[in-house]
């Protein structure tokens, strides 16, 4: 989890192509209410009333909202878990903070970037004006989730310092099980 802009879809693919199913680790995808885009974000596109449609049958083991989208993560991820897999998820700050007393086996991670870069990137990926790019800027100033076991990576730097040390993140836990 992290801000928009800090570059969880980069780290998460790099880690993905590096472990290259050598590991016990699978990657969630999420499903979003938002049109595909040509940015590198791994989701899968709904419509608002397939969203609904899924969330009323039950398959999301979690969702969310969040500017103006609805977010979730697919109930095959308890499948996963059941078979012994490590799985990584693309989160929310706020869900997570609303629900880590409540989570079991969880390792949060949060990926950070200096505001600097952050704003770069934001302005470089074009989705919103420069007001939202400065509501989100705020938010990422005012909001990092608590938890006694949270891990932050920092990604202002080149993607392989972050994506590395999410690499060794997720090797440690496999030789844990």
């Amino acid at each position: 989890m992290g801000p928009a802009g800090a570059g969880k879809d980069s780290v998460l693919r790099y880690a993905r192509e590096r472990l290259g199913g050598r590991y016990p680790v699978a990657f969630a995808h999420r499903y979003i209410t938002r049109p595909r885009g040509t940015d590198i974000e791994d989701y899968i596109a709904l419509s608002p009333s397939e969203f609904a449609l899924r969330q009323r049958r039950g398959l999301f083991a979690f969702d969310w909202s969040a500017y103006g989208f609805r977010y979730g993560i697919g109930v095959e991820i308890r499948a996963w878990r059941a078979a012994g897999l490590i799985v990584v998820v693309d989160g929310s700050r706020a869900h997570f903070a609303r629900h880590a007393a409540r989570l079991r086996g969880v390792l949060p991670v949060l990926v950070t970037v200096d505001e600097a870069e952050l704003r770069r990137r934001l302005i470089r990926r074009g989705r919103e004006g420069r007001a939202a790019i400065e509501r989100r800027l705020r938010r990422a100033r005012s909001f990092a989730p608590a938890h006694a076991a949270l891990v932050t990576i920092d990604n202002s730097g080149p993607l392989e310092a972050a994506g590395d040390r999410f690499c060794r993140l997720l090797r440690a836990c496999a030789a844990a099980k």
